[in-house]
């Protein structure tokens, strides 16, 4: 048996172990199915060698028109980012509740603008390919952020897609459980507040 001292981080380190054989793989995946997890998407040429790739994804009954809309007017005092708004509020990374309309007034996005946020550096736009991709660089060359429009039968599959390679990877390992958890739960929010949205009949 090891020293009691041993004990603790033994622990902790077997309970993340666990996470990532059990818990990770869903967390990173979310809704994403196996070619959208392996298919290439703009930007990715950004983040070479990614510690960690994040593909996340959900079907949206509507056409492209109908959502793009809802990702080129996201930001602080513009759209919001349409997840938990009182967890985003509350970390000063918006200052008003995310909006349920389209805002016509900022709809004119271009790349080589920015995503605002209230604190931390906003989120510079590499590449905007209107009703396909998105792609927003949050930390040049280490943090890319895809979101990609594929239109089929009768509804578009909205993937985001992230890659990082900040820290190293055995901090990204250690710290996985925590960061993993929390930014899955904001995504899906968002990705689901994305679909809600867009999904509504425009009155």
């Amino acid at each position: 048996m090891p020293p009691k001292i041993l004990r603790i981080p033994a622990a902790i380190l077997a309970a993340v172990a666990v996470y990532h054989q059990f818990l990770r793989p869903l967390h990173l995946h979310w809704g994403a199915n196996k070619d959208e997890e392996e298919r290439p998407m703009p930007g990715d040429e950004f983040v070479n060698d990614p510690y960690l790739t994040t593909t996340r994804a959900v079907s949206i009954k509507a056409p492209p028109g109908s959502i793009w809309p809802w990702l080129v007017q996201m930001g602080d005092r513009r759209g919001g980012l349409y997840s938990y708004d009182v967890l985003d509020r509350a970390f000063g990374i918006l200052s008003g509740p995310s909006a349920g309309r389209i805002l016509p007034e900022f709809q004119g996005l271009a790349a080589g603008d920015v995503i605002p946020l209230g604190k931390g550096p906003d989120w510079p736009v590499r590449i905007l390919d209107a009703e396909r991709a998105m792609v927003l660089e949050p930390v040049s060359g280490r943090v890319s952020w895809c979101f990609a429009l594929y239109p089929e039968e009768d509804h578009t599959r909205l993937v985001s897609r992230v890659r990082i390679r900040i820290y190293t990877k055995v901090v990204l390992w250690i710290l996985a459980p925590l960061v993993d958890a929390c930014w899955f739960v904001m995504e899906r929010r968002m990705l689901k507040g994305i679909r809600q949205r867009a999904e509504k009949p425009r009155k």
